[in-house]
């Protein structure tokens, strides 16, 4: 780990980007003083990290890589794996944030973007009847919140939505409970999407604070009716 680290320093102290030549492994051996196994460990480390890529052939070698959303989403949900999070957990923090998501987006989304968001939540224009129905909504109305976070100006802020949104659709499985609780959800559902895009659109930011946490509120009550839990598992993407 400690040249894996001194790696890392290397491209901080050369402000190398993502697609840019680390050097080549001579020359790691040379500068550090480190044996040709030592150093490819650190790479092989390195790689696992998502931060270097190595590729093969003519104009090959070590690249800088970039880690993706979905990558770093996938290790984090893999440390709560050893966790005891809670549903319940996982809605407080919807209900810190996404307001707050959607009101710093009032007014400021383009047309291409306020029409993607209406695309995708126009997918289900028919109630859920199956387990696979209700799967596949619920799946699909998580989709409409994980492209609105991608719009957010605070990347932190919609990185932290996104992996929520993960969790909910990786890892939730509902034991049922309450009659008619997926055709609720999907008229509550639809509702609130329809009003906040008005807002979104017009540039209402109370008003799509408001929906939103009207949205998050009904969806965990309905959520917990169906006795929902988070299981134990791997996160796969």
């Amino acid at each position: 780990m400690r040249v894996a680290d001194t790696i890392k320093e290397l491209v901080m102290a050369r402000d190398l980007k993502r697609g840019d030549r680390l050097p080549a492994e001579s020359e790691m051996i040379n500068s550090f003083g480190m044996a040709k196994s030592t150093i490819r460990e650190a790479m092989r480390i390195l790689e696992a990290q998502g931060l270097v890529e190595t590729r093969t052939g003519p104009g090959g070698g070590s690249f800088v890589a970039e880690p993706s959303a979905e990558r770093a989403r996938s290790l984090l949900g893999n440390y709560f794996y050893f966790k005891d999070v809670k549903l319940v957990e996982v809605y407080q923090l919807r209900r810190l944030l996404e307001p707050e998501l959607v009101a710093s987006l009032s007014g400021c989304l383009n047309e291409d973007q306020l029409t993607e968001l209406e695309q995708l939540s126009e997918r289900f224009p028919n109630p859920p009847h199956t387990t696979e129905d209700e799967r596949a909504y619920h799946i699909g109305s998580l989709e409409f919140h994980v492209r609105l976070a991608s719009f957010a100006q605070n990347e932190l802020l919609g990185f932290v939505i996104g992996f929520l949104t993960t969790v909910l659709s990786e890892l939730t499985v509902c034991r049922g409970g309450a009659e008619h609780a997926a055709a609720a959800l999907w008229r509550k559902g639809g509702s609130c999407r329809k009003r906040l895009l008005i807002a979104l659109r017009e540039g209402s930011p109370g008003d799509a604070r408001k929906v939103m946490l009207e949205h998050i509120l009904a969806e965990e009550a309905i959520m917990l009716s169906q006795n929902a839990e988070l299981r134990r598992r791997f996160v796969t993407r």
